[in-house]
């Protein structure tokens, strides 16, 4: 398996790779950690900050939709969803805000991450698997409290020990505080992939644990909605109607290849349609296609950690003066167009923001957003048609 090299230029910064793998690993590497900068977050122009919505009612953080004040500070649930083929269909992301998908393990497969507001109501969740670390400190971005079974040890065991995050693990080896009765399995899957959760078994887990259910001081709003009741006005992006993460072509080491993900616009609802794996994409709870109505690929640099496959993506940076705009290429799709700009975040604690070349951040439409990482490596890939 080819062993990249990975160069990450930064001013007043230290980025982190996340790193990913199969649980069996038995060795134990120094883990890479991401350092803060507080110079490099002095640094950031104000023009990548999203504008904070200024709605005459309550509005969600996530989708720009309206909601009560108390949803509206009610942090959201991350969980980690299987999504080869065998772990399929998912049940719950049809009430999903926010998804993100990365590549796994040999970048044969992806995974998502669905983030849930009023997830403490909801029925069925899953099928939950293991945690990457680079989806924990992805989280982070939204202050989500994230839920997991299993995990890559050796790579984000101490992550998840710590006091950064508030997770919500499966009671397997490695974790030092386990949700013992968090997860359950379904007997009409087989193993791995018949792991399930519920909102109430969630909400009593993060009960016991005493995590706050609302928003911290240091949340911080990611997305810039268009204005309430209005459209995104994107007049001079680029038509775009379908989108191929990882291109038309199946055996292609990037992750959305074999999953035969792609995404396509319906004009006549203003939504995006996803397919994988030669059908729609179906959520087991409805039986409907899962439908969003923003779509972004965030082209981040990563690599092969060692011989079994493990990966890294580095979530943490930003384009600046001197640094090839590639390596931070974001791609936003919505209402039919596509702007291109760049990403950036420099803390852990901060969201990474979209800017269009102008250093404005990117408008999206109210609604739910579907966020791809592209291995930069793998980014001629992408079809877009």
């Amino acid at each position: 398996m080819r062993k990249t090299s990975l160069f990450v230029l930064a001013a007043g910064l230290t980025a982190m790779l996340c790193a990913c793998g199969s649980e069996e690993v038995k060795e134990t590497p120094v883990p890479s950690e991401h350092i803060e900068s507080e110079e490099a977050s002095a640094g950031e122009s104000e023009s990548q900050q999203p504008t904070v919505s200024e709605d005459a009612v309550p509005t969600s953080y996530l989708t720009g939709l309206e909601c009560t004040e108390e949803e509206r500070e009610q942090r959201p649930m991350a969980v980690m969803l299987n999504n080869i083929k065998a772990g399929t269909p998912q049940a719950g992301l049809a009430e999903v805000s926010v998804i993100y998908e990365a590549p796994m393990e040999g970048a044969d497969v992806t995974r998502l991450m669905p983030l849930f507001e009023n997830w403490q109501d909801m029925g069925t969740i899953g099928y939950v698997r293991s945690s990457r670390d680079y989806f924990v400190y992805t989280a982070m971005e939204f202050d989500a409290i994230y839920s997991h079974f299993g995990q890559a040890t050796v790579y984000v065991g101490d992550l998840l020990n710590s006091d950064k995050v508030d997770n919500i693990s499966g009671a397997v080896a490695g974790i030092d505080r386990p949700a013992t009765k968090a997860f359950m399995r379904t007997d009409e899957r087989k193993s791995p992939h018949n792991v399930y959760t519920t909102g109430e078994a969630l909400k009593e887990a993060a009960e016991k644990f005493g995590y706050s259910m609302t928003y911290h001081d240091t949340h911080k709003q990611k997305f810039t909605f268009a204005p309430l009741g209005e459209k995104a006005d994107h007049k001079d992006g680029k038509d775009v109607s379908v989108m191929y993460p990882g291109g038309k072509k199946t055996g292609v080491a990037n992750g959305y290849s074999n999953v035969q993900a792609y995404f396509e616009y319906n004009p006549e609802d203003g939504k995006y349609y996803r397919y994988q794996y030669d059908g729609k994409h179906i959520d087991e709870t409805t039986g409907e296609q899962i439908a969003v109505d923003n779509v972004i690929f965030q082209y981040c640099n990563g690599e092969f950690r060692d011989d079994k496959g493990y990966m890294a993506f580095d979530v943490h940076g930003g384009w600046q003066e001197g640094i090839d705009k590639s390596q931070y290429k974001a791609q936003v799709f919505t209402g039919g167009k596509m702007i291109e700009g760049t990403w950036s975040r420099y803390a852990d604690t901060d969201p990474a923001y979209y800017v269009d070349k102008n250093g404005d951040p990117i408008e999206l439409n109210r609604g739910k957003t579907w966020v791809c990482l592209i291995w930069n490596d793998h980014a001629d890939d992408v079809v877009l048609e």
